[in-house]
């Protein structure tokens, strides 16, 4: 069995698939952004799972996640889950938070990002992005960013499988009661990249939906916009992603 953590684990998609894993006999690590939501995980944390808090709007608390992380028990996956619809912190939670994580846990050797069918509408521009979240970001342009990560990070770490996962529009807090995907297809493709042995599993650098590979923004796999991408989160970050 695998030891797998799950951001954005308190409801949701994350929940969900935190849950899931539990139930199928792996460790799991479920993240919320505060004590308040972590109450929420008791459920879970009784069952055996083990639990981090911190905001990740706050780039303190992501690399204390991070030490923490490191001080544990060996990671072999992470789910990149969390992330917010619309507001200040978009660019931080949904690009921000998992590539500073990505960066600094050391040790997992499957890394699985939340993108969205909205990437499509992302523009592969740096320019201009405020990164800390002083205006409202695009979401759009965050999900486009944060599977370009996932491209990057497996053309760099051949070790690693790195995937993108497109949940679907599911009707959960985010996508609201009349979302017309279904809600336990959306989070079974990163289950399954984060556990299963099947060959399909065993792949990196795709764009998945519904444990379908399907192509992505013509972006993603540009390695010029990979690069710069890499660069400028580095530079924003003070912390460069290695390649190992």
């Amino acid at each position: 069995m695998s030891r797998i953590m799950v951001t954005g684990s308190a409801d949701g998609l994350g929940r969900a698939a935190a849950d899931a894993l539990l139930s199928a006999g792996h460790e799991v690590v479920v993240h919320a952004r505060s004590e308040e939501r972590a109450a929420g995980l008791r459920s879970l944390v009784d069952r055996g799972a083990d639990i981090v808090v911190g905001d990740f709007t706050d780039r303190d608390a992501v690399r204390r996640i991070a030490a923490e992380l490191n001080a544990g028990a060996p990671l072999d996956a992470v789910v990149h889950n969390a992330g917010v619809w619309s507001g200040p912190a978009v660019m931080p939670v949904n690009v921000i938070a998992p590539y500073l994580l990505t960066a600094l846990v050391r040790g997992p050797r499957r890394l699985v990002y939340l993108s969205s069918g909205s990437h499509f509408s992302g523009r592969p521009s740096l320019a201009g992005v405020d990164w800390r979240g002083g205006t409202a970001g695009s979401y759009a342009d965050s999900k486009l960013f944060v599977t370009t990560l996932a491209a990057a990070v497996a053309r760099l770490r051949p070790g690693v499988l790195s995937n993108a996962v497109d949940p679907g529009w599911v009707p959960t807090k985010m996508g609201g009661p009349n979302a017309p995907d279904d809600l336990e297809l959306g989070h079974q493709t990163q289950e399954w990249l984060a556990s299963s042995d099947e060959p399909e599993a065993l792949t990196t650098g795709g764009y998945w939906y519904h444990r379908e590979r399907a192509q992505p923004h013509r972006s993603v796999h540009d390695e010029e916009f990979q690069d710069r991408l890499l660069r400028t989160l580095a530079e924003e970050t003070g912390v460069a992603l290695s390649a190992d």
